[in-house]
C-alpha cells in the first residue's frame, strides 16, 4: 500500500493540473479568437431593421461556431440614440458591439443627442438595401419622370412618405431626391409612418403622392400588382425589380440603406482587432450567405479604419440635408 503522504500529493498535483491552468495561463478568459460572455445591443424594439440584422449574424455566428453562445438584447428609444448613450458609457467594454445603421446617423442630428458615431469604436459594416420610390396601381404617375414633374410644379402638394421618422432613411432618401431635382428640402411635405405597413396601406389609399421604403418592404405588393416601381435608389438595378435607378432616369442619387457593428470608445487594441476579425470571418460562412440571399440584403462589407472613414463621410452627408432642413 502506497504511503498516505504520497498519495495525497498525487492527488493534489493531478487537481492542480486540470484547475490551475485556465486561470493563470493567459490572464484573460478568452481563448484564442473567441469573445466570451459577448453581447450585441439592439437601439431599437425586437422585429425592425437593426434587431434582424444583429440576430442574423448573431445565429450565423453561432452554426458556423466562429464564437461561443452570445446575447443579443433590445434598448430602444430616440431613433436609436438611447442605446448609443448606453454603448459609449460603456468606455472600455470590449464585449460589447451595438448593431446599428443610417437611421442612427441622422437621429443624433434630430433627437439632439449629446454622444455620437463619432465616439464609438467602428467595428464593420455589414449590409446595404436600396430604397425603392412606389406608387399606387391607380396613381397617375407611371414613370419617375412624371412624377418629378408634378412634385417640382407644386412639392406641398404631392406629399411623400416614409416609413422612418425625420433624420431616418425613408426620409432622407426623399430629401436627397429633391435636392437632386431642384426642390428646396423645406418646402417637402414628408409625412412619416411607424414603420413600412402602415406606409403601404396609406400608399394604396392614395393619401400621399408616393412612397418611399426599403425593397424588403414593398417586394409583395408589387409582385401582386397592387404597388407600382418607379424607381430604386441604388447605383445599380435590383435583380428581379423592374425599375431603373435614378441615376439612369436623371436625378442624380445614389442612396442605399445600410447596417454595421461599432463597439464602445477606448477598448483595447486586441479587444478590437477579435471583433473585426469576427465579423470578417462571418463573410465567408454558409450560413452568412445564406441569410444575404434570405433577407435580399447586398454585402457590403467593410471593416476597422475603412468603416470609420464611411461613417465619418456619411455623417458629413447627413448633416448637410438635416441643416437644410433645419433639423440639425
Amino acid at each position: 500500500m502506497k504511503n498516505p503522504k504520497t498519495w495525497l500529493s498525487v492527488l493534489v498535483a493531478a487537481l492542480l493540473v486540470l484547475l490551475i491552468p485556465p486561470l493563470v495561463s493567459t490572464g484573460s478568459d478568452e481563448t484564442g479568437d473567441q469573445i466570451r460572455n459577448f453581447r450585441v445591443m439592439v437601439p431599437n424594439s425586437p422585429g425592425g431593421g437593426y434587431d434582424i440584422t444583429a440576430r442574423t449574424a448573431v445565429k450565423a455566428i453561432e452554426e458556423a461556431e466562429l464564437n461561443g453562445s452570445t446575447e443579443v438584447f433590445n434598448l430602444p428609444g430616440a431613433g436609436g440614440t438611447v442605446g448609443l448613450g448606453r454603448l459609449v458609457n460603456e468606455r472600455g467594454n470590449g464585449k460589447l458591439a451595438m448593431s446599428m445603421g443610417l437611421g442612427v446617423v441622422g437621429a443624433v442630428y434630430t433627437n439632439r443627442s449629446p454622444s455620437s458615431l463619432q465616439d464609438t469604436t467602428p467595428i464593420a459594416k455589414l449590409t446595404e438595401e436600396s430604397d425603392v420610390v412606389v406608387v399606387g396601381k391607380d396613381s397617375p404617375y407611371q414613370t419617375i419622370g412624371q412624377l418629378i414633374e408634378a412634385w417640382k410644379a407644386n412639392p406641398g402638394a404631392v406629399p411623400v412618405g416614409g416609413g422612418s421618422a425625420p433624420g431616418g432613411p425613408d426620409h432622407l432618401a426623399p430629401m436627397l431626391m429633391a435636392k437632386a431635382a431642384g426642390i428646396a428640402p423645406a418646402t417637402v411635405n414628408y409625412v412619416p409612418f411607424d414603420g413600412g405597413g402602415e406606409l403601404m396601406a396609406s400608399v394604396l389609399g392614395g393619401k400621399v403622392g408616393f412612397g418611399v421604403s426599403g425593397i424588403g418592404e414593398t417586394r409583395d405588393q408589387i409582385e401582386a400588382g397592387e404597388l407600382r416601381a418607379l424607381a430604386v435608389t441604388s447605383p445599380q438595378r435590383v435583380p428581379g425589380m423592374d425599375a431603373p435607378t435614378l441615376q439612369e432616369s436623371g436625378v442624380d442619387v445614389s442612396f442605399t440603406n445600410w447596417r454595421g457593428i461599432v463597439a464602445p470608445p477606448g477598448i483595447s487594441n486586441g479587444d478590437r482587432e477579435k471583433l473585426v476579425s469576427l465579423f470578417t470571418r462571418l463573410q465567408d460562412t454558409q450560413q452568412w450567405q445564406d441569410a444575404l440571399r434570405l433577407n435580399g440584403w447586398t454585402n457590403a462589407f467593410s471593416a476597422g479604419d475603412e468603416y470609420g472613414a464611411f461613417l465619418k463621410a456619411e455623417n458629413d452627408r447627413v448633416a448637410s440635408v438635416l441643416k437644410e432642413l433645419g433639423l440639425a
